[in-house]
C-alpha cells in the first residue's frame, strides 16, 4: 500500500479537501493519513481537529501552533513545524506528502519533504492571489514533484516557472467535489441552528487579514461591519483565520456582536458553511471560497480588497475597495438580481478522483525525485 500523508492546518483547507481525501482513501493501492496542526489545535479557533476525527482518518498531531498574531509569529511557526515534522516523518514513513495552496504549514511540509527525500504533490499551484500568499504558493510549486492545478491557466503558469510538463495534471478544484450534496442541512434546521428568517436576504461574511496590510486590518474590518450596519441585513459571520492581523479584526467584530441582525461564530462546520452558501443572498469578504466555490451555488460575491487580487474568478464576483459606501452599494447590486448560473473557470467536480488515480499510478523513482528546470 502506498501511504499518502495530507497536511492540514485550518478548517478551510480540510473542508476543501474532505471529498478528495475520501477518494484517496478509497483508491485501490493507497492508504491515507492526515497531519493536523496549527489552527486545528487552537482552542480559540474551535479545535477543528474534531472534524477530522469524525471522518475516521488516521491523524498525526504536530503540536506547532501560532504563538502570536504578528508576521514574525508565522515565520516562527514554520520553523517549529519543520523541526517537529521532520522527526515525525521517520515514524510515519509516507510515500508521498500532499499539500494544498499557499499556507505556512504547507510550505513547511514541502521543505521537510524535499530534504527528507519524499516526493511532494501540490494542489492549486499556479494560482494568482497577492501578498505573501502568492510568494508561498509559488515557492511550494518549485519544491513540489507533482502538480495538480485547478485550471488550464494555472497549469500554464507552472510550466512557465520551469516545471517539466509531465509533472503537471490539470484536475479542477477539489473544493467543488460533491459540493451540492455536502450542503446537506435542511432549510428549517439551518434557520433554527443560526436563528435566521430565510424569507429575508442573508449575507454570509468571511474576511481574513492581508499579511502585508496588518496595520490596517482592524480598520478594514470596520469598513465591512459599518456597511452591514448601514444596510441592516441579517448576516452570519465566521471568524478570520488566525493569521497576523486577526486579533485586531476580531476586536472590531466583537464590537458589533450585539447587533440584532448579526450572528458571529468562531467556527462553522464545513457542511453547515456550504449549506449557508446555498441559501445566502450574497457572500461578503475576501475568502477563496467566494472565488472558487460560490459560483456552484449561484451565489453573488462582493470581494473586498487585495487578498484575491489577480485570481481567476467567475462572473458572480464584484470587486470593491475597503470602503463602507462602495461595499454597501455592491451588496445592494447583488441583492437586486436573482440567483442564476454563473461562469466559473474551476470546473465542476471530480478533482479528488483524478488526484487519487494519479497518486496511485505515478512512478516514485529517481526521475520523479530529481527535478530540473525545463528551460
Amino acid at each position: 500500500m502506498r501511504k499518502i500523508l495530507y497536511i492540514s492546518g485550518t478548517r478551510a483547507d480540510y473542508g476543501l479537501m474532505r471529498r478528495a481525501l475520501g477518494a484517496i482513501a478509497e483508491q485501490r493501492g493507497l492508504k491515507l493519513e492526515v497531519v493536523a496542526t496549527g489552527m486545528h489545535l487552537m482552542k480559540g479557533c474551535g479545535r477543528t481537529i474534531e472534524e477530522i476525527r469524525k471522518d475516521g482518518f488516521k491523524i498525526h498531531r504536530i503540536s506547532a501552533v501560532y504563538d502570536g498574531f504578528d508576521q514574525a509569529a508565522m515565520a516562527r511557526f514554520i520553523g517549529k513545524f519543520i523541526l517537529v515534522f521532520t522527526q515525525k516523518l521517520k515514524v510515519i514513513k509516507p510515500d508521498i506528502i500532499l499539500v494544498l495552496g499557499d499556507r505556512a504549514e504547507m510550505l513547511a511540509a514541502a521543505v521537510a519533504g524535499v530534504y527528507s527525500g519524499i516526493p511532494v504533490a501540490h494542489i492549486h499551484g499556479g494560482d494568482i492571489s497577492s501578498t505573501v500568499d502568492e510568494i508561498s504558493r509559488h515557492a511550494i510549486t518549485k519544491l513540489a514533484h507533482l502538480h495538480f492545478p485547478a485550471t488550464a491557466a494555472s497549469a500554464a503558469r507552472i510550466i512557465k516557472m520551469g516545471e517539466e510538463p509531465w509533472r503537471v495534471y490539470t484536475v479542477g478544484a477539489p473544493g467543488l467535489d460533491g459540493i451540492i450534496t455536502e450542503a446537506s442541512c435542511a432549510k428549517n434546521d439551518l434557520a433554527k441552528r443560526f436563528n435566521l428568517d430565510l424569507s429575508l436576504p442573508l449575507v454570509l461574511v468571511l474576511q481574513h487579514p492581508v499579511t502585508c496590510e496588518i496595520t490596517v486590518a482592524g480598520r478594514q474590518m470596520r469598513e465591512t461591519m459599518s456597511a452591514l450596519r448601514k444596510l441592516n441585513l441579517q448576516a452570519v459571520l465566521a471568524y478570520p483565520n488566525a493569521d497576523a492581523g486577526s486579533v485586531e479584526m476580531i476586536r472590531v467584530i466583537e464590537g458589533y456582536r450585539d447587533l440584532s441582525f448579526l450572528r458571529v461564530y468562531k467556527n462553522i462546520p464545513h457542511h453547515e458553511f456550504l449549506s449557508l452558501m446555498k441559501v445566502a443572498s450574497v457572500m461578503l469578504g475576501n475568502s477563496s471560497s467566494a472565488i472558487i466555490e460560490a459560483a456552484a451555488f449561484g451565489l453573488p460575491v462582493v470581494n473586498i480588497g487585495t487578498r484575491q487580487q489577480g485570481r481567476e474568478r467567475g462572473s458572480n464576483v464584484i470587486d470593491t475597495a475597503h470602503d463602507r459606501g462602495e461595499i454597501a452599494a455592491a451588496i445592494k447590486h447583488c441583492l437586486a438580481g436573482r440567483k442564476r448560473k454563473f461562469f466559473s473557470p474551476y470546473g465542476n467536480s471530480g478533482a479528488g478522483t483524478k488526484i487519487a488515480r494519479i497518486l496511485a499510478r505515478v512512478h516514485i523513482d529517481k526521475k520523479l525525485l530529481q527535478k530540473k528546470l525545463a528551460y
